[in-house]
């Protein structure tokens, strides 16, 4: 099977359910945008070294799954739901809580906040925070598709979650790796 269909050369794109939508339509901005937030994970788990990788790792390798199974839901064409989850499971109602577990383990003997941080210390922070980014990125495009179609409530939770699960874990790296978070320091005025 070759890689390139050329169905696409017309600036459209196909749906699950069989419909052809524009390239530049939300539903497609938001499934490509789960799908970056993957990627920038993929890179962030290549970033993790030593004690990093086996509290972390795993954590991430979990997301990346979710978030192709919610970029699946969303390429689906509103009312063809029942066509995809033939194939597979949806995210569950309540997935979320999984990365709220996660979050509260991470915090665990961090610091408290007491400034904002900016992104840096290790290179996996840097990283995760990177994916952060994107995670919200993720988060706008989903409510925004969610005000024009419809779109179940558990992938926008479960995407803000990410985003703050990738903050804790970004500051968790550089905790097992002893490098201090990089505070913020508002210029003097």
């Amino acid at each position: 099977m070759k890689i390139y269909t050329r169905t696409g050369d017309d600036g459209t794109t196909g749906l699950f359910g069989g419909a052809r939508v524009s390239k530049g339509s939300l539903r497609v901005e938001a499934y490509g945008t789960l799908d970056e937030t993957n990627a920038v994970l993929g890179r962030a788990r290549a970033a993790l070294e030593g004690a990093q990788i086996a509290a972390i790792d795993p954590v991430l390798a979990a997301c990346q799954v979710d978030l192709f199974t919610l970029g699946a839901e969303i390429a689906t064409l509103p009312g063809q739901e029942e066509k995809l989850t033939r194939h597979m499971r949806l995210l569950p109602e309540g997935a979320h809580e999984r990365l709220e577990r996660a979050i509260d383990a991470a915090e665990e003997g961090l610091a408290p906040l007491t400034t904002f941080i900016l992104p840096g210390g290790t290179r996996a922070a840097a990283e995760l925070h990177v994916a952060r980014c994107v995670a919200r990125r993720a988060e706008r495009l989903l409510v925004a598709l969610a005000s024009e179609e419809p779109v179940r409530r558990e992938p926008i939770v479960y995407v803000n979650r990410l985003s703050d699960l990738l903050f804790t874990l970004a500051r968790r790296a550089n905790l097992y790796l002893d490098v201090a978070d990089v505070p913020w320091l508002p210029p003097a005025g």
